[in-house]
């Protein structure tokens, strides 16, 4: 079991990172960062607002101790000390009330000061982030496309892998048909096959058509010549008589007796 869970996980993990795009692991973390910085700031903000509800409270509590201290001097000024021992003795009640919210003010105000200096931090490092983030995906992707371009160049890509197969099918198609039509044209050449748009031809009807083709190329070469010359017209009869002679000794006939 123990060897079972090792090779699932083995697998599991060889499939995940055939599916992590690093470009979007990266993106994840830097929505994440963004999303505790968010928290960050409105967590200064609640503690801002904390303060300020505070900073009330103890100016309502500041301005009824004054109110009770001249209270009090009115009540003594009128001869009344008990009223003015009264209002002395509820603004030291509210002076007491006024010292406990400074003690929390003056803590609030320095988580304040913490969270905004952290916040800050956090700003700065979610910056660099993104910027290192942005320059390791640039550098990604054209990693990426030089690796899939060599690829390409070296034919180990899927796709060029299958392009140069149908180049290869294609090529070994061609010579095939180049070598069979050479070797037809041998065999025809040769009279092992029959032409079917021509009459069939046998070795010595093929002798014959090479002499004659040969006597025509002379006879031509004789003319031009005679032309070049500047050769009357009785010259050109004699050559023509001497190759007309040419062409009886090379007739079917003559061959035959030899």
């Amino acid at each position: 079991m123990k060897r079972m869970g090792m090779i699932f996980r083995a697998k599991a993990n060889k499939a995940l990172d055939r599916a992590e795009d690093p470009r979007e692991t990266l993106d994840y973390s830097y929505q994440k960062q963004l999303e505790l910085l968010q928290k960050v700031r409105r967590g200064v903000a609640d503690v801002a607002t904390s303060r300020k509800r505070l900073e009330l409270q103890l100016n309502q509590l500041q301005g009824q101790s004054s109110k009770l201290e001249d209270q009090g001097r009115k009540a003594l000024a009128l001869g009344r000390e008990d009223l003015a021992r009264e209002a002395l003795s509820r603004r030291a009640a509210l002076q007491q009330q006024v010292t406990d919210l400074e003690t929390q003010h003056t803590t609030l105000q320095g988580e304040e000061e913490k969270l905004t200096l952290a916040a800050q931090r956090l700003q700065a490092k979610v910056d660099a982030f993104r910027t290192k983030k942005e320059t390791i995906k640039a550098t990604y992707t054209a990693a990426q496309a030089q690796t899939r371009i060599g690829e390409a160049f070296s034919g180990i890509s899927e796709e060029m892998g299958d392009v140069g197969l149908a180049i290869q099918r294609a090529e070994d198609k061609t010579q095939q048909l180049q070598a069979r039509a050479g070797a037809i044209d041998e065999l025809l050449a040769s009279g092992a096959l029959d032409d079917p748009t021509g009459t069939a031809k046998d070795d010595i009807a093929a002798e014959l058509d090479r002499i004659s083709g040969g006597s025509d190329v002379e006879l031509e070469l004789q003319r031009m010549k005679a032309e070049l010359a500047g050769g009357s017209s009785s010259s050109q009869q004699a050559i023509e008589g001497g190759a007309q002679d040419g062409s009886q000794q090379s007739s079917p006939h003559k061959f035959d007796k030899q």
